[in-house]
């Protein structure tokens, strides 16, 4: 496992597209969810970043190839925000039940506890029961919290969960 770099974001967009066309399959347009393109997802990251606020995003990493990522940072990408958030975790489909997932979650939650913070969020997807199971399984607890947002151009909405961290 690492941190990602600039040169990472193909390959990570290749993974968030693969996994979100398994993972959200009848939640979203299949017409949608095929249209999605990798390299126009890559444009969007920012891996090499390293100001205040910004996220960081790990790689996990199987054969030489990405596998999985996890990103998190300040809530909101506010600096001076008091809880961390998760903002994404999504393993490749091929790869799914190797325990990659759990790691990427505990070094995401660790990265949060060095920035200080004792608190975290993230947002599920309403519907995705596989990720809910998951993050309610390892500490995180769905609140009454709900949102609307676009899944890259698609209206959704989610739901938050929490859970503390204890302090670094």
């Amino acid at each position: 496992m690492r941190v990602a770099t600039g040169a990472d974001a193909l390959a990570v967009a290749d993974v968030h597209i693969r996994a979100w066309r398994v993972a959200y399959a009848g939640l979203l347009p299949a017409h949608e969810l095929d249209a999605l393109d990798p390299r126009e997802r890559a444009q969007r990251y920012d891996f090499d970043n390293r100001s205040p606020g910004a996220a960081r995003t790990f790689v996990a990493l199987r054969d030489d190839r990405i596998a999985g990522f996890a990103t998190c940072g300040c809530e909101d990408g506010t600096p001076g925000a008091t809880r961390g958030e998760l903002r994404a975790l999504y393993i490749d489909p091929d790869r799914w039940r190797e325990g990659l997932g759990l790691r990427l979650l505990h070094r995401a939650e660790a990265h949060l506890r060095e920035l200080g913070f004792e608190e975290a969020v993230l947002w599920v997807l309403i519907g995705d029961e596989r990720a809910e199971r998951f993050y309610a399984a390892h500490g995180w607890r769905a609140d009454a919290e709900r949102r609307h947002e676009r899944f890259w151009g698609v209206p959704v909405e989610v739901k938050r969960y929490s859970r503390a961290l204890g302090p670094a």
